[in-house]
């Protein structure tokens, strides 16, 4: 998953935010087991500050759809949680089939919640 300029939204820590996890989630399709976890607990530990950031932004501008968007990163960190105590344990397929998705769950993601942000940040 390259960075793609389609992916920009117009809020500039939103989008440098993007360009690092897409950056992370990229590396891991392609990454070596001896790479890999390192990489993956990155991975984490970006979204767990992507998603705490993003938090603060939709308190801020009381974002109607808070509620539904921060269920999203929760549910999104839990399964980060889960893979990766697998990955410390050395198991990496689920978590290398569950990278595998998150080009597709970043694109919907990114599109719905992320733009909707996006558009209450710049009104």
């Amino acid at each position: 998953m390259p960075w793609d300029e389609r992916f920009l939204l117009g809020v500039a820590e939103m989008d440098a935010t993007h360009r690092e996890f897409v950056a992370l989630a990229d590396a891991l399709q392609t990454a070596a087991d001896d790479e890999f976890p390192a990489l993956f607990k990155q991975l984490a530990e970006h979204t767990r500050a992507h998603f705490e950031h993003e938090g603060k932004l939709m308190k801020a501008c009381r974002f109607p759809a808070i509620g539904e968007h921060n269920s999203e990163h929760l549910r999104v960190l839990g399964e980060l949680a889960h893979f990766g105590r697998g990955v410390a344990a050395g198991r990496l397929k689920a978590a290398r089939d569950y990278a595998r998705g998150l080009p597709d769950w970043f694109a919907t993601h990114l599109a719905t919640m992320d733009a909707a942000l996006a558009a209450r940040l710049k009104a």
